[in-house]
């Protein structure tokens, strides 16, 4: 008889528990709500103390004052003279019926009473406003120190927006929930820089590794086309597949390019904008003369603390646009610098078609150009202004583009000093 077989185990429990473990006695912990809650409380406690102890003695310096005696006797002989100051009605006694002295007694020692509650009233409105000053004073000093991981953690997500993933908060002191948010956002920076090194990393090994076999292929067709024995076909055929591969090594710079320019720029040093939009108008000079594209414009020198060679790119990219995407005829292109509210400006304005303000946002989304969604021109791989955001992001800076009146674009780009 076959023997029955074993039912199915179930799969080990994992032995790591993401989760934080509770402390035995989670309610001692010195969480902000108990921390908070015992220092306005303590605070509300002095406050009430210090006015209560003052209240005491000015009320005794009432009472004591309300006991002192409206008159005094200075003389006992038959005719009584009696002497007040603070009640006239009785100064001269000897003319008043028994009925009115008691009366006056009475009136003075009711006016005094009135006159040390006002007293009282009066100092303890003095005391209790000098007691809300010290207390809104001491309180947010008390806040402040309180609250000043906060402010601690605040500096290190500006930091972080600015795409310095490598900062940490770090904070020291009781663990309560303060300690946790800086703790949390610790640990989310920290997958998040490794999931943005590792896709930086993929894309400069894919980009690297696709660079080996076009520049053989590079090599082989410059290699066939030098053959002059080479049929006519062939030749063109080799002409067209250089072409090509030309092209996917522009796409493969360009993705390691965009790779490299998403981080903050560590390394700066002063470049001068005019310096390197000069440069740019050398390099595309010969293609706008061939295009029959004018460049004019002045640069003005303005200098910035960056890396020069991306910053060059950004000058290069879009004077090569501006020369490729123009009018057949007549065309021109002015590129301009200058310092503008204490930014330093690089302007590149084109003629060229008509571009609807609805697509320019397009425009900056990578193999994205104007009506066409992926690339099909030899105008280029649709890289050029993506890598410029990339980079003036990375320099803390911004573009903007803007249509021009009667076709082409302003593109305006604004660098921090």
């Amino acid at each position: 008889m076959a023997a029955t077989p074993a039912p199915p185990q179930a799969p080990p429990k994992p032995t790591w528990d993401p989760r934080r473990p509770e402390p035995p006695f989670p309610w001692l912990r010195p969480t902000i709500r108990i921390r908070l809650t015992l220092l306005y409380g303590g605070m509300f406690l002095i406050a009430g103390i210090l006015l209560l102890s003052i209240i005491y003695l000015l009320a005794a310096q009432a009472i004591s004052t309300g006991n002192q005696p409206p008159f005094k006797i200075i003389s006992a002989s038959t005719d009584v003279k009696i002497a007040s100051p603070d009640c006239p009605a009785v100064n001269n006694a000897s003319g008043l019926t028994l009925d009115q002295f008691n009366s006056a007694i009475s009136a003075c020692i009711d006016h005094q009473r009135t006159i040390a509650l006002d007293n009282l009233l009066s100092r303890s409105l003095l005391a209790l406003l000098g007691l809300a000053i010290i207390a809104f004073a001491f309180g947010y000093a008390m806040a402040g120190r309180v609250l000043s991981p906060l402010g601690r953690i605040t500096r290190t997500a500006r930091a972080v927006a600015g795409s310095d993933l490598s900062r940490r908060i770090e904070l020291d002191g009781p663990d309560d929930e303060l300690k946790e948010l800086a703790d949390t956002f610790d640990e989310m920076l920290e997958r998040l820089q490794r999931a943005f090194t590792a896709q930086q990393r993929f894309v400069g090994n894919a980009s690297h590794e696709l660079r080996t076999p076009l520049a053989i292929n590079r090599t082989l067709l410059e290699v066939h086309l030098s053959d002059p024995n080479a049929p006519v076909e062939l030749q063109q055929l080799g002409k067209t597949l250089l072409a090509t591969n030309e092209r996917s090594e522009q796409l493969v710079e360009g993705l390691l390019l965009l790779a490299r320019s998403d981080n903050q720029v560590v390394e700066r040093k002063p470049v001068d904008l005019a310096e390197v939009a000069e440069q740019a108008v050398d390099q595309v000079h010969g293609e706008a003369a061939a295009k029959g594209v004018v460049i004019r414009g002045e640069q003005k020198p303005a200098v910035v603390q960056g890396n020069g060679v991306l910053l060059e790119r950004i000058a290069l990219n879009l004077v090569q646009n501006a020369v490729r995407y123009n009018v057949p005829e007549g065309g021109w292109v002015e590129v301009t610098t200058d310092v503008q509210h204490g930014q330093a400006v690089l302007v590149v304005s084109n003629t060229g078609p008509v571009v609807p303000a609805y697509e320019i946002d397009n425009l900056f989304e990578p193999f994205r150009r104007l009506r066409t969604e992926r690339t099909g021109s030899d105008k280029g791989v649709g890289l050029g202004l993506s890598i410029v955001r990339s980079v003036a992001r990375a320099h803390g800076g911004h573009i903007s583009a803007q249509p021009r009146e009667g076709g082409g674009l302003v593109m305006r780009v604004a660098l921090p000093i």
